[in-house]
């Protein structure tokens, strides 16, 4: 597959201070319809790779590493680690895409991403594909994240570091050693003598501080940006997801801009888009008339 280029774009944060974020690239730089993809809570960019291979011939692929991820700026204030934060430096993206048409993808964090940008008034995106993610989340799997995230993990091979990020990984569903490996590489960052993970540990800090009361009036904002979006939405969902519910993924029908809901057996959360019909679903979906 063709390596994508890497970009980066500066924004602003709460701060006012400016950090880069880094984003990869697909397909003509010149195609002015352009597909903007956007990973899990600690993720980066490169889970696309396979999407992207099958889109570049139609889109611009744009996958971005949210701010502290990948090769993005780290922040001085773990606080700016929020979506607010991630919407405006998307807007900010957007910008320097100078798009005709835009449509998003976006995997669990990614995707409440595309939802802000979505439910912004005058929004660009055209089309919205959401992966296993919706207004309401299952509390039982903050709990299994908030057992991983930001802990000091150093490995000491390429290998060993795919087994430990395989054993927090099963939902994700089957993999083979090959698309795992590949999968691995962009998560981790030399360090020493070895690998350590690429994320900020401190993009840990404003998740853990997430309280039931907090959560609940983030729910509740959540729905209403969803009850306010009028474009097609494919609704991606693992069967055996922990976050997203079935009966969730249900009023996403029923609700709103009225989701196409697809679920894959074998997976929870989140499917990777690596398998032939995951991707044929999102590939469908988007380029149907």
């Amino acid at each position: 597959m063709t390596e994508p280029r890497l970009h980066h774009v500066q924004c602003l944060d709460s701060s006012m201070a400016l950090h880069r974020v880094a984003y990869w690239e697909w397909g003509d730089p010149a195609n002015r319809r352009v597909l903007v993809c956007a990973h899990g809570l600690s993720r980066q960019g490169r889970d696309f790779d396979t999407l992207a291979a099958a889109l570049a011939d139609h889109y611009r692929v744009v996958a971005v590493d949210v701010v502290g991820r990948g090769q993005s700026d780290w922040l001085a204030d773990p606080m700016g680690y929020s979506l607010p934060g991630y919407v405006a430096d998307m807007v900010t993206l957007l910008a320097r895409l100078d798009a005709e048409t835009i449509d998003w993808v976006g995997t669990s964090m990614g995707g409440l991403i595309g939802l802000g940008v979505a439910a912004l008034r005058h929004s660009p995106l055209r089309r919205l594909v959401l992966n296993d993610v919706g207004p309401s989340i299952q509390p039982a799997s903050l709990q299994r994240i908030g057992t991983y995230l930001g802990q000091p993990a150093h490995w000491a091979t390429l290998d060993e570091a795919a087994d430990a990020l395989w054993a927090i990984s099963q939902g994700f569903g089957p993999h083979t050693r090959e698309q795992w490996l590949e999968l691995t590489k962009p998560q981790l960052k030399p360090d020493g003598d070895g690998f350590k993970p690429h994320y900020d540990p401190a993009i840990a800090v404003p998740f853990k501080l997430i309280t039931p009361e907090a959560a609940k009036a983030g729910e509740a904002m959540l729905w209403q940006a969803w009850d306010r979006l009028t474009l097609p939405t494919l609704l991606l969902r693992g069967a055996d997801s922990d976050l997203l519910s079935h009966d969730t993924a249900v009023q996403m029908t029923q609700r709103g801009p009225r989701a196409q809901l697809i679920e894959f057996a074998g997976v929870g959360h989140a499917p990777l888009l690596q398998q032939p019909d995951q991707v044929q679903a999102v590939v469908d979906f988007l380029r149907s008339p």
